[in-house]
């Protein structure tokens, strides 16, 4: 398997089946979603990698969800793919204002929504995920999921290797500890705020090796930062 999750969103299940099972040819994960409102659940928990989001649904559209998704920092990233019998010039350009990365009018072939599927996630990822992070000799590696500090190895948590990756991914920012639950835990599950000090503790405790846990800052009043501007 490719290691990618893709959520296909889609009210009609025999739409939903032909997808899942040209998606997995392909050798990608799948999740499903009938409705924009258990879609919204699964983004923010699963963390998808892609959305292949259909622009027809009862309730809550997919054009409304692709805009809800984009104008929240935490699922902005995402990218989707709009899917739609809607094939008229305008409909197109809608989809695309709102942030859609690619719009395939049906029907389709499954092997052209997997080539568009892969150009958008090579375009959505050019450096791929598995390129090293490194700063002031702190390196974390995706690929071996390994943690270093001038090459010595570091021995962490899960909890606190996704913490870490996310603020050398979003260095010099403050968040609140809701925003790191919503970020590192997932927006659906329950995990009081406190916990966040507890895992913030560990990974300084892991840090410790000349001195890198300093890189990880309390902003008083508001949460917690990744940067390499010690204050004074």
């Amino acid at each position: 398997m490719t290691g990618r999750k893709i959520l296909i969103v889609d009210d009609e299940s025999s739409i939903r089946d032909m997808l899942r099972v040209a998606l997995e040819m392909a050798e990608y994960d799948c999740l499903e979603a009938s409705n924009a409102q258990d879609a919204h659940a699964q983004i923010v928990d699963e963390k998808p990698d892609l959305i292949l989001l259909d622009w027809m649904m009862p309730g809550t559209s997919g054009i409304e969800l692709a805009r809800r998704l984009k104008r929240d920092e935490v699922t902005a990233g995402i990218p989707i793919i709009m899917l739609t019998a809607k094939g008229e010039e305008d409909n197109k350009i809608q989809g695309l204002e709102v942030g859609a990365d690619d719009y395939i009018t049906k029907p389709f072939s499954p092997r052209e929504l997997v080539a568009r599927l892969k150009a958008v996630l090579r375009r959505a990822d050019p450096q791929s995920n598995s390129s090293p992070i490194l700063v002031n000799g702190l390196c974390l590696d995706p690929v071996s999921h390994r943690v270093t500090i001038n090459k010595q190895l570091v021995e962490m948590g899960p909890t606190e290797y996704r913490l870490l990756e996310f603020f050398l991914t979003h260095q010099e920012r403050a968040y609140t500890r809701s925003q790191l639950l919503d970020h590192v835990w997932g927006g659906n599950v329950y995990v009081e705020e406190r916990t966040v000090d507890v895992h913030i503790r560990r990974l300084r405790k892991a840090l410790t090796v000349d001195g890198h846990e300093d890189l990880v800052q309390t902003v008083r009043g508001t949460g917690y930062r990744f940067s390499t501007r010690i204050e004074a």
